[in-house]
């Protein structure tokens, strides 16, 4: 009988725990820190995805394109872990509409993660044309020039499009605020950064390259990365409901919103 008791007990205090957790994420205080959390963590995205291609213009052979591209899904990956229970960790605006479109996410949150995510990268991008004293053109993505626009764009959506799974994906079951979801998405910006690299720059993200480019007033491509990534966004989220049907569960809607609380009273034990 004691085992049911403590069995009723916990389950009781899981509940009270979602409760908390539903509540706080309308909670202002809470709230400020999901938009610093966004700001924060996409700075350092973009200090190491811009910063690669800056630092081999500054300093010739410090840094391979091998390192300067597998660097970002590293940062990634360490990003989820320190603050993916603060935010979700989206660092990326088509990350925030594709939860939104799987009801993981609130719509009427997606102005200020998108506005942190952007500001971020801007500020990055800002602080690595001051410190390392090239132009932030050097870090920004470009098609490259054996390649066309519309090449860059059609990789920008298919690798998009694979990113996007991965992270609904982890968020669905193992939850991108855990290892797995770390490990997952990380290693998958570091795969394709690898072999398309040499196409469009794999930036799979409109933040990251909105940053350099508005810090060295240079948008003569942007609309690949921000037509190339819409587009894989919407093909990955209508992928998810053929895969696994509509968003809203709990794990889902806990990896895209994160989980902030007060600390719940736990009874002490004899």
């Amino acid at each position: 009988m004691s085992e049911i008791n403590q069995a009723v007990s916990d389950f009781r205090r899981l509940l009270a725990a979602d409760v908390h957790s539903l509540a706080d994420f309308k909670n202002p205080s809470f709230w400020w820190r999901r938009l610093f959390a966004e700001l924060l963590g996409t700075f350092f995205l973009v200090l190491v995805a811009a910063g690669g291609g800056m630092m081999m213009v500054a300093a010739p052979g410090s840094v391979s394109i091998g390192a300067a591209v597998v660097a970002p899904g590293i940062m990634v990956m360490a990003i989820i872990m320190f603050m993916g229970k603060v935010s979700g960790a989206h660092l990326n605006p088509g990350v925030s509409l594709a939860f939104a479109l799987r009801g993981d996410f609130p719509w009427r949150r997606i102005p200020g993660y998108v506005f942190m995510q952007l500001a971020g990268a801007a500020l990055a991008s800002w602080f690595l044309q001051s410190v390392v004293a090239v132009s932030a053109i050097h870090g920004a993505t470009f098609p490259a020039s054996h390649h066309s626009s519309m090449a860059a764009f059609w990789m920008e959506a298919v690798l998009t499009f694979g990113l996007v799974s991965v992270i609904l994906g982890t968020a669905s079951g193992a939850q991108n605020i855990g290892i797995v979801g770390a490990i997952g998405v990380g290693g998958y910006v570091a795969l394709a950064g690898l072999w398309a690299n040499g196409i469009s720059g794999a930036s799979m993200n409109t933040a990251r390259s909105f940053g350099p480019a508005l810090i060295a007033w240079d948008f003569s491509a942007f609309w690949v990365y921000l037509a190339g990534p819409l587009l894989g966004v919407f093909l990955a989220s209508g992928a998810a409901v053929i895969l696994r049907g509509r968003g809203g569960g709990r794990s889902g809607s806990t990896a895209a919103q994160g989980f902030l609380e007060p600390q719940i009273s736990r009874p002490t034990e004899d």
